[in-house]
C-alpha cells in the first residue's frame, strides 16, 4: 500500500507508549491515556491517526530478507549455511539454541501486534469515517493482522496465551497460562472463517490500498495452518479427514478466481503488484538484498556484495535438467563436468554459481577466485555458492546495483497450488487424488519453462503414473525448489517431522578449482556438520525472560 509505513513508526513511537524491557510478560503494557483521544479522533471523519496506528501494525509482519542477524532463515535449513562461520542462526544446527540464547524470537513482535490490533478494535468505532464501509474493512484488517500473528507463534511454541479482544491493563490478571494447540488452532480458523466474507474483496482492492489485507489472505491464512495442522508434526495419528480440509482451504482460494500464477517467475519477486501475490511486505525501493548477498567480489560503490547466504549442495542438487528429469536420472543429460549447464531454469534465478554472469562479469567462486579469495575474508561462501533469488534481472548486465522493489512474499498463489496437491494426495490414496496433484505440478513446471516433454509416460518430466509415496516426495520436491529461500523449507522439514535426518549429519558444498587449460574441476566437499535434536526442537523455546515473567507460563518440553 502507499502508506509510507516505516515513516508511521516513527511518529507513532512519540504517540503511543511502547513496549518497554519491563519486568511484565509481553501481551501487558502500560495503560494508553492521553494519547489514544489523539489516535482515535472523534472529530476525524478522514480516520488519519487511526489509520496510521493501523498501518504501524503491518510493520510487524514476516519480512524475509536477511532477518535474523544477517541470514535468511533458510540458513538454518538443509538449502544453505550462514557465510559468517559466527552467525548465531547456527544455533539451529549446531545445538546451541536454548531458552537463554533464542534465534529467531518472534514472542515480542506477534504480542505486539495483537495487543495493538486489540486496541485498534476498542477504539475505532468513535471515529466518524466519513467513507461508507470503510470501518468495517479496516476492523476485518486488524483481525487479519493479529491471527497471522497468533499463527506464527503457534509454529514456533505450540498453543500459546490467547488474549481474545481485551487489552490488559495494570489491574488486570496477566499471570496467563499457555492454551492448547487445538485452541490455537481453533481460534485462528474461527477468525479466518468470520473474515473471509466481511474483509476487503481482493478483485475491488486499489493500487492505493495494495499490500492491505484482504479476503485472500484470510483465505490462504487458513489453508497453511490447516495443511501444518494435518502434516505429520501435528497429526501423528494421520488423521486423513484433516488432509481433506486443508485441501478444501486451499481449493477455496483458488475457487476465487482472483489469483494466479505470474507470466514470469522473476515478475513474482520484481514487480509490486501481479497477479500471484497474495500478500507480501511492502518495503521502500532499494537494493539492499543485493548488498546483503551478491557475491563478495563486487566492491565498486552501488556494487558491492556481503554474500551473506551460502547455498548448500543439496538444494543445488535439487534442482532438475531443464527437461524436467533429476540428475541422477540417467536420461537427464546431466554432465557432472559442467555440472550447471542446461538446468531448470528456475536454477540459475535462485543460485549464483561459479562462471554465472553477474553485473557484467563472470562469477569466481573457485578457490582463490574474487568471490571465494580464500584466508584473506571472514564472509564468502562456504559452499561455491551464492543466493540469486529475489534480485533483478537487469543486474545480470548492469555494471552497479540500482533500486528495485523487493517485497518479501508472504502468501502467493504457488504455494496454494502446493498446499492443494500435497493435501489431495494425503487425503486418500487414488488416482482421482493424484491426478488433481499431478495437475498443480504440472502448472508450476510449465510455467518455469520445463517443456511437457515426448517421452511416453512422462510430462514436464514427471512420471505420469505414480504411487502416493512418489507423489509425496514430487511434490515435497517442487516446494522445495519453487519456494526456495521464502522462510518454507524451515517449515516444512520440520511439521514434515524429516528435520532429525535432513539435519543431522553433514550439508554439503562445492570444490571449485580452476585449472591451466581454463576449465574447472569440481569435488564436492563437506562445509558443515548439523544436528538438530528430535526430543525437543519441532518446538523453539521460550524466552527464559518470559517464562521467568509469568508463574503460569509453562516452557517447552527438553528446554
Amino acid at each position: 500500500m502507499n502508506i509510507k509505513i516505516k515513516e508511521i513508526v516513527g511518529i507513532l513511537a512519540i504517540l503511543i507508549v511502547g513496549f518497554s524491557a519491563c519486568k511484565k510478560p509481553l501481551y501487558e503494557t502500560e495503560p494508553i491515556t492521553q494519547d489514544i483521544s489523539y489516535i482515535f479522533d472523534r472529530t476525524d471523519s478522514l480516520g488519519v491517526q487511526a489509520k496510521a496506528f493501523l498501518a504501524d501494525i503491518y510493520s510487524y509482519l514476516p519480512n524475509g530478507y536477511n532477518r535474523i542477524g544477517n541470514d535468511v532463515l533458510d540458513a538454518a535449513s538443509d538449502d544453505a549455511i550462514s557465510s559468517s562461520p559466527s552467525s548465531t542462526i547456527e544455533y539451529f544446527v549446531n545445538g546451541r539454541i536454548s531458552a537463554v540464547t533464542p534465534v529467531d524470537n518472534s514472542w515480542d513482535n506477534n504480542y505486539k501486534t495483537i495487543r495493538k490490533a486489540n486496541i485498534f478494535l476498542a477504539n475505532i468505532d468513535v471515529v466518524p469515517l466519513n467513507q461508507k464501509g470503510l470501518k468495517v474493512y479496516l476492523k476485518a484488517e486488524a483481525r487479519i493482522l493479529r491471527a497471522i500473528a497468533y499463527f506464527e507463534l503457534i509454529k514456533r511454541f505450540g498453543g500459546v496465551p490467547l488474549i481474545g479482544d481485551r487489552v490488559l491493563g495494570i489491574d488486570d490478571d496477566i499471570q496467563l497460562s499457555r492454551n492448547t494447540y487445538a485452541e490455537c488452532l481453533k481460534y485462528v480458523v474461527d477468525e479466518c472463517d468470520a473474515l473471509k466474507t466481511i474483509a476487503r474483496p481482493d478483485n475491488t482492492l486499489s493500487d492505493e490500498d495494495y499490500g492491505r489485507v484482504t479476503q485472500g489472505v484470510a483465505l490462504a491464512l487458513k489453508a497453511r495452518i490447516l495443511l501444518y495442522d494435518a502434516s505429520p508434526v501435528n497429526n501423528p495419528t494421520n488423521d486423513l479427514s484433516r488432509w481433506a480440509t486443508a485441501a478444501q482451504a486451499a481449493k477455496d482460494v483458488m475457487n476465487l478466481n482472483v489469483f494466479s500464477l505470474a507470466s514470469a517467475y522473476t515478475t513474482v519477486f520484481n514487480t509490486r503488484k501481479n497477479s500471484e501475490i497474495i500478500l507480501a511486505y511492502q518495503r521502500a525501493v532499494n537494493f539492499d538484498v543485493e548488498t546483503r548477498n551478491a557475491p563478495i567480489g563486487y566492491t565498486a560503490t552501488n556494487a558491492s556484495g556481503s554474500g551473506y547466504t551460502s547455498p548448500t549442495q543439496e538444494l543445488v542438487d535439487a534442482f532438475d535438467m531443464s527437461n524436467g528429469r533429476a540428475i541422477t536420472d540417467p536420461a537427464s543429460g546431466y554432465n557432472p563436468a559442467d555440472p550447471y549447464a542446461g538446468r531448470d531454469p528456475r536454477f540459475t534465478l535462485t543460485i549464483i554459481h561459479n562462471n554465472a554472469r553477474w553485473l557484467n562479469r563472470l562469477v569466481q567462486t573457485y578457490d582463490g577466485g574474487l568471490d571465494k579469495p580464500g584466508s584473506t575474508v571472514n564472509v564468502q561462501t562456504r559452499t561455491g555458492y551464492y543466493m540469486r533469488k529475489f534480485m533483478n534481472e537487469t543486474f545480470v548486465t548492469a555494471s552497479v546495483y540500482s533500486n528495485q522493489t523487493h517485497n518479501f512474499p508472504i502468501f502467493r498463489y504457488a504455494e496454494i497450488l502446493l498446499n492443494y496437491a500435497e493435501a489431495m494426495n494425503e487425503a486418500a490414496d487414488n488416482a482421482v487424488n493424484r491426478t488433481e496433484a499431478f495437475n498443480q505440478l504440472k502448472a508450476l513446471r510449465l510455467r518455469a519453462g520445463i517443456p511437457v516433454g515426448t517421452t511416453a509416460g512422462y510430462q514436464h518430466g514427471l512420471k505420469t503414473s505414480m504411487t502416493q509415496a512418489e507423489m509425496r516426495e514430487a511434490i515435497r520436491h517442487e516446494r522445495r525448489v519453487e519456494m526456495a529461500f521464502e522462510e518454507q523449507r524451515f517449515w516444512d522439514i520440520r511439521r514434515w517431522k524429516i528435520a532429525q535426518t535432513v539435519l543431522n549429519g553433514t550439508l554439503h558444498g562445492m570444490q571449485i578449482i580452476k585449472n591451466a587449460d581454463g576449465s574447472f574441476s569440481y569435488t564436492r566437499y563437506n562445509a558443515l556438520n548439523v544436528t538438530f535434536d528430535a526430543s525437543k526442537m519441532y518446538l523453539y523455546p521460550i524466552a527464559a525472560s518470559e517464562v521467568n515473567k509469568n508463574r503460569n507460563l509453562k516452557q517447552n518440553p527438553g528446554w
